[in-house]
């Protein structure tokens, strides 16, 4: 594969706006480019306002979904080119994990690259992932598969069936309650960047079809994590599925239970029971 070196992180806010002009005309396979930065640096006071919005604690290392933040520009980069066959827009995030190999300083260089993969059938459309890996010194410290569903599209011939469902245990009684503002994805859009129409206000959200903005699934998985973050083993993988929108503002639950040494999790609307996100955190 051809890999692209970028110097800076392409601008969110630039790509969305490029995706809502040049949707139309997908299609064909995925693209063959991979797209990396290199000697990545954290700024400190960033990843400070990150732990802050998703209640993840502040030391020396990188909280586990941190490194997404720094990948995502790319994958957005790689999915608004002309050359990727799905339209960015209405694409959902269904299905994210995180492999975390093992404890990231904050302040190591970090080289990061991103392509796509495994154009899949589904029952609404196809999905495809977008996988991200992380290294510092030459040895991969990090990687993950975000999983996209376009619903209404249609996989190449011989397409592998989808894998979007994550299983997990009896989680019924509630750990904690979290009141969900209304700001809440604007808020999480000034330290991510992530600047999607859906997450910023009702007015825009119900342009893209919702009755009012929803929260990012990445922040509600980071904010599970912060939940038990004093509680995991050095190296673990994080996988979660994105179940229903979680709109704001709302009050909703966060259920959590050991096993096989790690933890299931799961975040439901406090009143109808709503999962919005179920996910396993398991040692590597």
């Amino acid at each position: 594969m051809a890999v692209t070196v970028l110097d800076e992180a392409p601008n969110l806010g630039a790509l969305y706006a490029k995706a809502a002009v040049t949707a139309r005309g997908r299609g064909g396979d995925l693209p063959a480019t991979r797209l990396a930065r290199h000697g990545v640096t954290v700024d400190r006071d960033h990843l400070a306002g990150y732990a802050r919005v998703c209640g993840l604690p502040l030391d020396d290392v990188l909280p586990a979904t941190y490194p997404h933040m720094l990948a995502f520009p790319l994958q957005m980069a790689l999915m608004t080119d002309g050359a990727f066959p799905l339209a960015t827009p209405g694409l959902v995030h269904v299905r994210n994990r995180i492999d975390l190999l093992r404890p990231i300083r904050a302040d190591a260089p970090l080289d990061l690259e991103v392509w796509a993969e495994r154009f899949a059938a589904h029952r609404s459309g196809a999905t495809v992932d977008l996988r991200a890996t992380v290294s510092t010194g030459g040895q991969e410290v990090w990687r993950s598969t975000s999983t996209y569903l376009a619903r209404g599209a249609t996989a190449p011939a011989g397409a592998p069936e989808a894998d979007v469902e994550v299983v997990v245990g009896d989680l019924e009684r509630p750990a904690a309650t979290w009141r969900v503002p209304g700001d809440a994805g604007r808020r999480y859009a000034k330290v991510s960047g992530d600047v999607n129409p859906i997450h910023l206000s009702g007015l825009t959200a119900k342009a893209f079809g919702f009755k009012r903005a929803i929260a990012h699934g990445m922040w509600v998985k980071a904010r599970a994590l912060g939940a038990v973050a004093n509680r995991l083993p050095e190296a673990f993988g994080y996988d979660v599925a994105f179940r229903k929108p979680l709109f704001l503002p709302s009050t909703v639950t966060l259920s959590t239970a050991p096993a096989d040494g790690g933890w299931d999790v799961a975040v439901r609307n406090a009143s109808s029971g709503t999962e919005h996100v179920v996910g396993t955190i398991r040692p590597l």
